[in-house]
């Protein structure tokens, strides 16, 4: 068995605004490979993008814990902080809206790779221009503004930024739901390349089961904020266990 890089424990998320009490996530458990892709699919609301921003340390859990190669990431100190999400970054949904729009795509990246990784600016803008080119965007790209992309070439230059720092864990979230069929084909075909190349495990977070279902490894199905299934792509695909998986796989067939 591949050797874990990411244990959550008993994850609990609440949400409370003084007038409604929602609990997010219920006592949720579940690791992460090393060079594994693991599938977490869900409807909107099932919980899936709140376990993202909690690895990512933009939530702190109400509950429970988290671990990167084998220590507590949950309520670090800043300093501590930098460390660990220097080896987990996030693609997300709206690649376009991730990037400031008054800064050049090239700009974007090559901060990125200074206030992470410590790079003096004039070979980080040329490691932007690099890491563009790994990711199939001409190096002019790094003097075009984000409005100027196309949706897929904006998420391929999002995708840059965040292997910039040479992540252990790539957190995609919805990263081509927002994409046409086509566009989306290539991100998944250029996560798959830099997953073999680097090494990197990625946790794949989408609503598109059929997606996911060509990708992963291993697949959790989130409902209401509960994990009520997990197991290999093909044991879920072909033998589910719960009522709800059997009716996501009904609504695709």
């Amino acid at each position: 068995m591949m050797e874990e890089i990411l244990v959550c424990e008993n994850l609990t998320m609440t949400f409370d605004d003084g007038e409604y009490i929602v609990h997010a996530l219920k006592n949720v458990s579940f690791s992460l490979r090393k060079n594994e892709v693991l599938g977490i699919i869900g409807e909107s609301g099932s919980g899936k993008s709140t376990i993202a921003k909690l690895i990512t340390g933009l939530y702190q859990p109400t509950g429970g814990n988290i671990f990167f190669d084998g220590r507590s990431i949950v309520r670090l100190k800043r300093q501590a902080q930098k460390e660990v999400y220097t080896k987990v970054q996030m693609v997300f949904q709206d690649a376009v809206g991730s990037f400031n729009p008054r800064r050049k795509i090239g700009e974007s990246v090559s901060d990125t790779l200074c206030r992470l990784c410590g790079e003096k600016k004039h070979t980080a803008g040329k490691e932007a221009a690099r890491l563009l080119e790994d990711v199939g965007l001409p190096r002019d790209y790094a003097e075009k503004y984000p409005h100027e992309l196309s949706g897929g070439e904006c998420q391929r230059a999002a995708i840059a930024r965040a292997m910039s720092v040479h992540p252990e864990i790539l957190i995609c979230d919805e990263a081509t739901s927002a994409l046409d069929v086509s566009a989306q084909a290539k991100i998944v075909e250029l996560l798959m390349h830099l997953r073999r190349i680097h090494n990197v495990s990625i946790l794949f977070i989408t609503h598109d089961l059929p997606l996911v279902s060509n990708i992963s490894d291993r697949i959790l199905i989130m409902n209401e904020g509960e994990l009520v299934e997990e197991g290999s792509t093909e044991e879920v695909i072909t033998r589910p266990k719960t009522v709800y998986t059997r009716r996501l796989l009904d609504a695709v067939c």
